[in-house]
């Protein structure tokens, strides 16, 4: 065990799960002087939420309806706040930038489905702008192919934005450190007790844990921890397989969405590429067939990124749901156990409005927004 301070006999909070979701309930709890312990099976921050690429959609607080939609909206307000306070605070710089989204259609399917994305951001008062006859200019390193015939809609949506994952994770752990927290890295969760309506304590490594309250954000792997204590929840591991190239900075100015494909572009020439979605159970090994399809994507977009250009690729297990939306709530006939996972790939975008939410229920708080199309349980 890590502690930033002396660790004491109990805690107030046993967040299991040291992931983006996991670090922001910490982040937001410890400033409220709680006493917090942080388990994680392996390293902090080394799953779901490192393995993506950071983009965050734009949202709009003001109208959404839908509590999903509220969550969005309040993500994307509470990321801009905290980057620089998180500079401020721990010295890093979690790569927080407003560069843009484009978004690109080859076929005409394709571009309905653009077309029907397009409609909802204006539904929801989100600036989009037709950039078809102006892609060349917007993008100058756009292969000519590309630039003519090959795209038959382009968007451009000015207010996306990207965060550095692994920096994110880290200042957050920073902070949380500064603040007392104590980290369990390594710690896999063994045995969960419970007695009646109340988990007593788990044991996560070689350590017995107690405390007042536990919540429950291992990602794709909470399924199985709750499972010890015998509750079902339906989350289940998607593969995502990813690619990262190295090019001249600059050389990409936007995020370009294809469908469920992305190239982001970092500041310093690093360029990612992603991703796929396949239900290959706990298996984070990356596949010739995959990797081959991203690389022929993004070079379409780029001649230049192609396999000389490849500085590394992995994957990483993305919890899904059979609905779509997480799980947020106390565990059902358990008066201390809360659980938030099941974002699917969303996880790192919406942590900050869920930390805020599963907060406030943690300390006995009504959150602001209803949780209640996210209980575990729903059918």
């Amino acid at each position: 065990m890590e502690a930033g301070a002396l660790m004491p006999n109990r805690f107030d909070v046993a967040i299991i799960g040291a992931g983006a979701i996991g670090l922001s309930i910490a982040y937001v709890l410890s400033k409220t002087g709680a006493k917090i312990i942080l388990l994680d099976r392996g390293p902090l921050g080394r799953e779901a939420s490192w393995a993506g690429a950071g983009i965050l959609p734009p949202a709009n607080a003001a109208t959404a309806l839908h509590p999903y939609d509220q969550l969005r909206g309040l993500s994307v307000k509470l990321h801009a706040e905290w980057a620089p306070s998180l500079l401020e605070e721990t010295g890093i710089d979690n790569g927080f930038r407003r560069c843009g989204g484009l978004y690109v259609a080859r076929t005409w399917g394709e571009a309905a489905a653009l077309a029907g994305f397009i409609d909802l951001l204006r539904e929801e008062q989100i600036e989009a702008i037709d950039v078809k006859a102006e892609l060349r200019t917007l993008e100058p390193q756009w292969s000519a192919c590309d630039a003519g015939q090959a795209i038959r809609a382009a968007w451009l949506v000015p207010a996306e934005s990207q965060i550095r994952n692994p920096r994110h994770l880290a200042a957050l752990a920073a902070s949380c450190r500064k603040r007392g927290v104590v980290f369990g890295e390594n710690s896999e969760v063994r045995d969960v007790t419970r007695r009646g309506n109340r988990i007593e304590h788990l044991v996560a490594g070689t350590e017995t844990v107690e405390a007042d309250r536990f919540c429950f954000c291992g990602g794709a792997w909470t399924g199985k921890i709750l499972e010890q204590f015998g509750v079902s929840i339906a989350v289940i591991p998607i593969r995502g397989q990813m690619v990262l190239f190295r090019a001249i900075a600059g050389s990409l100015r936007h995020i370009v969405n294809e469908g469920p494909r992305y190239l982001v572009p970092r500041d310093d020439g690093l360029i990612l590429a992603g991703s796929t979605e396949e239900e290959a159970g706990f298996d984070k090994s990356t596949t010739e067939e995959a990797i081959d399809d991203l690389i022929g994507f993004a070079g379409r977009v780029m001649p230049e990124l192609n396999r000389d250009a490849v500085e590394r690729t992995w994957a990483g297990l993305r919890p899904g749901t059979f609905d779509g939306l997480p799980y947020l709530g106390r565990v059902p006939e358990c008066d201390n156990g809360f659980v938030a996972a099941g974002h699917f790939r969303s996880g790192l975008y919406l942590s900050p409005a869920t930390a805020v939410m599963m907060s406030r229920l943690l300390l006995g708080q009504l959150p602001e927004i209803d949780l209640q199309p996210f209980r575990i349980g729903r059918g």
